[in-house]
């Protein structure tokens, strides 16, 4: 079905170019392996039934409409994302059933109550307005309808932090010495910002180089007032830009 089916008199959804994160392929060697992963465990815990109405916010490359249309036998799915790139990945690896669109998940053009379940996958914690972002989901949403969503476990220390960790340790009970650790703070591929504040940690820790490929989040070190997230000011040792 066509996505304009599906939206109401807010207007065509209106495309956006947002360069850093355009490259859909890319994203799928650093994300889209584990997003499928988590997906498949996601929708079990769900435990949704069949020929449901689907809408996946900030769908990304589709790891999770994907695992929808698997799992779930839906009477109809839509993912939107704001990144064309991701969606161009998306719209070739799934079948033309399901609709993709242009959005911005703290603004959904699609009409009250159009949908049964809305789910949306490692996303919320990079939206500057999160709860604007829920609220939408809550507005797309049937009475009685299932808003879901899951991000990466920051709260927890994060497995992968965990999983350094251990190599790490490994390493040095070798008899290797590590030196650095290098981490994100939004590369020109994918847009990914890491979690600098705990790495940085982690390597402080260890007595490690903390080195920050910086891209365009580096940018943030120039910007009074920028986004300490993006910018990682003050915290690794060094910076490529």
């Amino acid at each position: 079905m066509a996505v304009a089916d599906v939206a109401g008199e807010r207007g065509a959804m209106q495309e956006q170019r947002f360069d850093v994160w355009a490259a859909g392929d890319a994203y799928e060697l650093y994300i889209g392996r584990w997003s499928r992963l988590v997906a498949e465990r996601f929708l079990a815990w769900l435990g949704c039934g069949d020929g449901l109405r689907w809408l996946d916010v900030g769908c990304g490359t589709g790891a999770l409409t994907a695992t929808v249309i698997d799992r779930c036998r839906p009477r109809m799915v839509v993912g939107l994302d704001p990144s064309a790139g991701f969606l161009e990945s998306a719209r070739t690896a799934l079948p033309a059933s399901a609709g993709f669109a242009i959005a911005d998940g703290q603004s959904l053009s699609v009409r009250d109550e159009a949908f049964d379940v809305v789910v949306s996958g490692l996303v919320l914690n990079f939206l500057a307005a999160p709860g604007a972002a829920v609220g939408e989901a809550a507005r797309a949403v049937r009475p009685g309808g299932l808003v879901a969503a899951y991000v990466w476990d920051y709260a927890e220390g994060m497995a992968f932090l965990a999983h350094l960790r251990r190599l790490i340790t490994q390493d040095r009970d070798a008899g290797l010495r590590p030196l650095f650790i290098a981490a994100g703070a939004g590369t020109v591929n994918t847009g990914v910002v890491d979690p600098l504040d705990e790495i940085a940690a982690l390597a402080r820790e260890f007595g490690l180089w903390f080195h920050a490929d910086g891209a365009y989040g580096a940018l943030g070190v120039l910007a009074e007032g920028a986004e300490p997230r993006a910018a990682g000011r003050g915290i690794w040792a060094d910076i490529r830009m």
